[in-house]
């Protein structure tokens, strides 16, 4: 714990704890008795593994890359005092994981509670300070944004749901629940990304195996090796051979940062570290920071307005979809033209598979067809945005290193929620400035960006190129075209939808949030039950308004 000068903040800081809450008894012999199964004439047991099999078998299948092996252990993990910046650059940047975050949309941060790395020669006691009223400044932003955002809410959720006097007590509380939450749900862009979050998190033991060798790619090198550190210790409490037969190590020379521009004495750089040195790698320079800021100019130039824009798919994609569905189900052209495999497919009227809540795609032999069907979009969204929208991992994105590219000014995104309210917009602007002020005196007094960083607030603009099949796309624009998703995700979903229509038609027709798929066909409408928006989007989709 520590109290920044002249902040009237208290902030909370506490060393990363990693709790094991489940895994496998005996992961190492299960994966030999996983690899001795594939060439025996029976199932083998783990307790039929010998020394010499662990040795042989296990060299054998680590070395030569057979890994599925080690797959098969799961660890189930509890994650407490970890910075989002950790969670979004390095924990969810793969798809090979499974999560339940605590939610800032949802969850009023009331402690100022957050990531602050030890003193040493990079960062000494005055970058300290200048980091921890960064942080506390942020914190009295949120809470002020808060509370300037409430009645802006309550007046806009009072408007839907029709309230007024003679309206019932729970539906007056309901509103003013939700008010709360749609006003933090806003604030939390300018908490910084050093803010703490509390995780389950579980994966297999491959994966742990992968994060310990990588945990130096990311933009948080040192809370990661300490993180990924404590996960493969408690790993080695259950099972010391699954690890120390291997002897894999971290890697410390990263081809991500072969090219970027050299550290320039003066220039905000730390002349005095080696070049070799991990932090040498992430101090900052002013000819990084005007690559970073070029970057951004070219990439929202190519975005022509747009929160998402389509820049490759392939024209003949409804004929492939139609043909793989024809292979599906041994038709010839002739008994199921293209328009008719398409119907087929995405008519929830006529296909089952688009009704459920389950997202049985991959499992459905038809649906399957969607998968040969590929768009790739260039977005710009928040920091916070990507941190929910990567959790759709079957549609990757390529997500900048912001210790590259980083940019001097400031770069950020602003909620439509204050275009409305000038108050909170200018407190928002400020506070989105000094966020940049604090990062920018960090930089120039020689501190690595990999700690400079984390002050930066929620809002932080982030760029990048994403991809999926029309099957795993199709699942996320159903669920992000509901009002209930976030704001920027819902718009750069509706982006996405918008010129799908304009390339493939065929394919947006029946594209839509559960309700509008639904309705006519099967109830109930709205999937999401108590938190039904107010809105009968199902009427007119896409042309109806999102007001919140």
């Amino acid at each position: 714990m520590f109290e920044p000068r002249h902040s009237g903040e208290l902030v909370e800081t506490s060393p990363p704890r990693v709790t094991l809450r489940n895994a496998f008894a005996h992961p190492f012999d299960s994966a030999i008795a996983a690899a001795r199964t594939c060439y025996a004439t029976r199932l083998i047991g783990p307790e039929e593994i010998t020394e010499k099999q662990r040795i042989n078998i296990g060299a054998a299948t680590f070395y030569s890359g057979h890994h599925t092996v080690y797959q098969h252990a799961h660890f189930e993990f509890g994650m407490e005092n970890i910075s989002r910046q950790f969670v979004w650059s390095f924990l969810h940047a793969h798809p090979f994981y499974n999560s339940e975050q605590q939610s800032q949309r949802y969850v009023r941060l009331d402690r100022a509670h957050a990531y602050a790395p030890a003193e040493s020669l990079f960062f000494n006691e005055g970058s300290r300070a200048i980091y921890e009223r960064a942080i506390a400044r942020s914190w009295n932003s949120y809470r002020e944004l808060s509370a300037l955002l409430a009645g802006d809410t309550r007046a806009i959720l009072n408007d839907i749901w029709h309230v007024g006097p003679m309206s019932h007590i729970n539906r007056i509380q309901k509103i003013e629940r939700s008010a709360e939450k749609r006003s933090i749900e806003i604030a939390r862009y300018v908490l910084p990304l050093a803010a703490f979050t509390t995780m389950v998190h579980t994966i297999s033991g491959i994966v742990l195996h992968r994060l310990w060798r990588m945990c130096s790619a990311s933009d948080t090198p040192t809370e990661a090796r300490e993180v990924i550190g404590q996960m493969v210790a408690l790993a080695r409490d259950i099972d010391p051979q699954f690890f120390e037969r291997f002897g894999t190590e971290p890697l410390e020379e990263l081809p991500e940062w072969a090219n970027r521009p050299p550290v320039a004495p003066g220039n905000g750089g730390s002349s005095f570290v080696d070049e070799n040195d991990r932090y040498a790698n992430l101090c900052s320079t002013d000819a990084a920071s005007s690559t970073g800021e070029a970057f951004a100019r070219e990439f929202d130039a190519k975005l022509g307005g747009k929160t998402s824009k389509l820049i490759d798919y392939s024209p003949n994609s409804p004929h492939i979809a139609a043909e793989a569905y024809r292979g599906v189900l041994g038709l010839t052209e002739a008994q199921c033209s293209d328009a008719e495999a398409i119907d087929r497919l995405l008519n929830p009227a006529r296909n089952l598979y688009r009704l459920e809540t389950l997202n049985v795609g991959v499992h459905a032999p038809a649906m399957r067809a969607l998968q040969h069907v590929n768009y790739t979009f260039a977005k710009k969204i928040s920091h916070t945005a990507d941190s929910q929208d990567q959790r759709h991992r079957m549609v990757p994105g390529s997500r900048p290193l912001l210790t590259i590219s980083d940019t001097r000014e400031p770069d950020y995104i602003t909620p439509m929620l204050l275009e409305g309210n000038p108050r909170a917009r200018e407190l928002y602007e400020r506070a989105m400035h000094e966020a940049w002020a604090a990062k920018n005196e960090l930089l120039d007094r020689g501190v690595p960006a990999e700690i400079a960083l984390y002050v930066l607030p929620n809002a932080k603009a982030i760029r990048l190129v994403e991809s999926g099949s029309l099957l795993h796309l199709l699942h996320k624009w159903t669920m992000r075209t509901c009002f209930n998703a976030q704001e920027e995700i819902y718009r750069a979903s509706m982006d996405e939808l918008a010129q799908l229509r304009e390339v493939h038609p065929q394919f947006a027709r029946y594209v839509g949030p559960p309700c509008y798929v639904r309705a006519g066909i099967t109830t109930p409408i709205c999937t999401e039950g108590s938190h039904f928006c107010g809105v009968k989007v199902w009427l007119d989709f896409p042309n109806v308004e999102r007001r919140i």
